[in-house]
């Protein structure tokens, strides 16, 4: 995969729907023509009768799985109006459903800023804190792939996904839900003002822990080299005696990739800079013999952040022009991120409920 600072490969984007006229429109003087099947679709999912709710919602996220020109089409402000009312439904199908199919229309670049704009992520963030476990599963995937688009950033943010995003990647059971709440908080984290946010939320005393406990260790590490690049991120960082944990995963090298290993390096990188109590918790933490290690055995990437990094301890300093921000960050991390596959949302609902606290 590219730099984990540009956004993980997601479908190919389709050339726009071609319509013509023909006796399967009917036209709308405000949104241009309308499709016979946006037409069936918003009609069902506006009826008060639960069933049709459920056969929209299930139909569309069907034909929006594979159908890539119809996540184009269908993504209109009429048919998005009518999906977002179902969104908060208490009928679980008809919400599992319509979560997934919100799912498929935002893997389109296209529809991303739009359907952050229609109003959709308060309501993802409802589902995330109290909907099913499967719909759970789809709203984090949902904040994830809208996160993607840097123009959502700040506002997925401010409209308070940072905490429940954390309690899903804390405490879900469900693998997809801690997988990609983690990479909707990695690319969320990428945004200046959102890394500050989830810092004052105290999300990095939580980080560490699950660093150390080995829980989704990879995805927690990218997280946390973003937020070391900041300030209050590096502060919080080394308060949280986050050197010596990072010193001893290191020295242990218990990771589950070379990626892994690499952006524990980058993390420790970017907390040196510009920190007067960098070297002293470092040589607490007896990492100069870990990274001398690193230098001579790493890759590529991992020796060169640790040839830096032993650079600056013996100088007792900064390293003059050397990169410090988030930006640069990208080319510390390299191709150390997580990959993940497209996917799209298949399949039924399950029935069940499991609300979450908001408390991490």
């Amino acid at each position: 995969m590219p730099s984990p600072g540009t956004p993980l490969p997601l479908a190919t984007r389709p050339t726009c729907y071609s319509s013509s006229s023909s006796s399967s429109e009917i036209q709308n003087p405000n949104n241009g023509p309308i499709s016979e099947e946006e037409d069936k679709l918003v009609s069902k999912m506006r009826s008060g009768e639960i069933f049709e709710q459920e056969e929209a919602v299930i139909s569309l996220r069907s034909i929006t799985r594979n159908r890539e020109s119809t996540r184009i089409s269908l993504c209109t402000p009429r048919l998005l109006s009518a999906l977002r009312s179902l969104i908060p439904s208490r009928y679980t199908l008809v919400q599992v459903n319509a979560v997934a199919s919100l799912v498929n229309l935002s893997l389109e670049k296209s529809n991303k800023v739009k359907i952050v704009r229609l109003g959709f992520v308060p309501d993802l963030v409802d589902v995330l804190k109290g909907g099913s476990d499967e719909s759970q599963e789809h709203a984090a995937g949902a904040l994830f792939s809208l996160a993607l688009d840097d123009d959502n950033k700040m506002a997925i943010g401010v409209l308070g996904a940072l905490q429940p995003l954390m309690h899903a990647l804390l405490r879900s059971d469900s693998d997809r839900t801690r997988h990609d709440s983690a990479l909707a908080l990695y690319h969320l984290t990428l945004v200046q003002s959102n890394r500050v946010k989830l810092v004052k939320l105290g999300a990095v005393p939580t980080l560490l822990a699950m660093l150390k406990s080995g829980k989704s260790m990879g995805r927690v590490l990218l997280i946390l080299c973003n937020l070391a690049v900041c300030t209050e991120g590096q502060s919080a960082m080394l308060d949280g005696n986050a050197v010596e944990c990072l010193v001893g995963l290191l020295r242990g090298n218990d990771f589950d990739s070379e990626s892994t290993r690499e952006n524990c390096v980058a993390a420790l990188y970017a907390l040196s800079h510009g920190s007067l109590r960098f070297k002293a918790l470092a040589k607490e933490a007896r990492a100069v013999e870990v990274l001398k290690e690193i230098e001579e055995r790493g890759t590529e990437r991992a020796r060169e952040k640790a040839k830096r990094i032993l650079q600056m301890m013996r100088a007792g300093g900064e390293e003059e022009g050397d990169e410090g921000t988030g930006s640069n960050l990208d080319a510390v991390l390299g191709s150390g991120g997580l990959n993940r596959n497209n996917r799209f949302r298949g399949g039924g609902g399950r029935i069940g409920n499991a609300a979450n606290s908001t408390v991490f």
